[in-house]
């Protein structure tokens, strides 16, 4: 289906939000009402979790360490439930404390309830990088979409960058661009905000073709290389025309070079606000993470990210 004629559908195809919030956390009253009106405007399903982690075996007796358990679970879904107070007007959300290592608990949660989306605020907001090591374990590992969110003093994101990757060859990765994009819109549309995308191109052996096993002029390298920039910016139009509405006019950046040189610079460039990419390089294979690209893109941006894998992403998580 053609997105020109669905205004907003992308963001509607969330029906289960889980949002993972620490009560000390900087930014989760914020987080927790914008997932709340994510969740009214979707007639989702909204789950909050905290992570408390298990206590070790050798200093009590098993009796001891459970009653010392169930006292420190029992505290901390307490204080979550005074968390989530302020968006119970809204709706009622589900609280829940798991205990564990919280990446592998959060993705075990939305294994058993089939979450669509997690919603975070990431670990090193004034560090860099501004993930911890949580963070780039649920993107490289999540099987869903994983919004990590930056608190910041505008209520609004005001610029969004998508990062796509067009290849017409590739119906997997033409999926995962089409998923992108169509995020992207919607929440352009959704904060009335402006729509960036970002294509990094490259144009590879050239040293080797003006070298002196081949011996191409410096001018015939130079129309292959204009040549290729201009099919790639067609590949870019084209995508564009399929997965962005038409009343979206985003602002195109065709850029020679490496990905993970090019989206930073372009996100700080343009002050982005939040950039929608993918985080699996090759496609097709199961539980393959996360690419080398978008793990170096992830450690040098200071914006929030919406991460996606492609379909047939397997978690290596499982349920006990």
């Amino acid at each position: 289906m053609n997105s020109r004629g669905a205004e907003g559908m992308a963001m509607k195809r969330f029906k289960s939000i889980l949002v993972t919030v620490t009560v000390t956390s900087e930014g989760g009253a914020g987080l927790l009402a914008r997932a709340a009106d994510l969740a009214v405007a979707n007639g989702a399903r909204l789950t909050v979790v905290d992570v408390a982690e298990r206590l070790p075996a050798k200093f009590t007796t098993a009796m001891a360490r459970e009653e010392l358990q169930s006292a420190l679970v029992a505290s901390r879904t307490a204080e979550l439930e005074a968390l989530v107070e302020p968006i119970r007007g809204k709706l009622k959300p589900g609280v829940k404390v798991l205990v564990g290592i919280p990446f592998v608990e959060i993705i075990r949660e939305v294994l058993r309830e089939r979450h669509d989306l997690v919603m975070r605020v990431p670990e090193h907001r004034r560090a860099a990088p501004l993930f911890g090591s949580t963070d780039m374990h649920l993107m490289r590992k999540c099987p869903c979409a994983v919004w990590m969110i930056k608190p910041m003093r505008r209520k609004r994101f005001t610029r969004i960058l998508a990062a796509v990757d067009p290849d017409p060859s590739e119906s997997v990765k033409q999926g995962l661009n089409a998923k992108i994009l169509e995020l992207a819109s919607s929440l352009a549309q959704r904060e009335e905000g402006e729509l960036h995308l970002v294509y990094a191109w490259a144009f590879y052996g050239e040293s080797v073709l003006i070298g002196p096993r081949v011996g191409m002029s410096r001018e015939e390298v130079d129309r292959w290389v204009m040549e290729t920039e201009a099919e790639q910016r067609k590949e870019l139009a084209e995508l564009t025309e399929q997965h962005v509405p038409a009343g979206l006019r985003p602002r195109l950046h065709l850029v020679r070079g490496e990905a993970r040189d090019v989206i930073p610079h372009v996100a700080a460039k343009n002050k982005v606000d939040l950039i929608v990419m993918g985080t699996v390089a090759r496609t097709g294979i199961p539980g393959f993470f996360i690419g080398n690209t978008a793990e170096a893109v992830l450690q040098h941006v200071r914006c929030s990210v919406l991460t996606v894998k492609p379909k047939g992403f397997a978690t290596p998580v499982k349920l006990e």
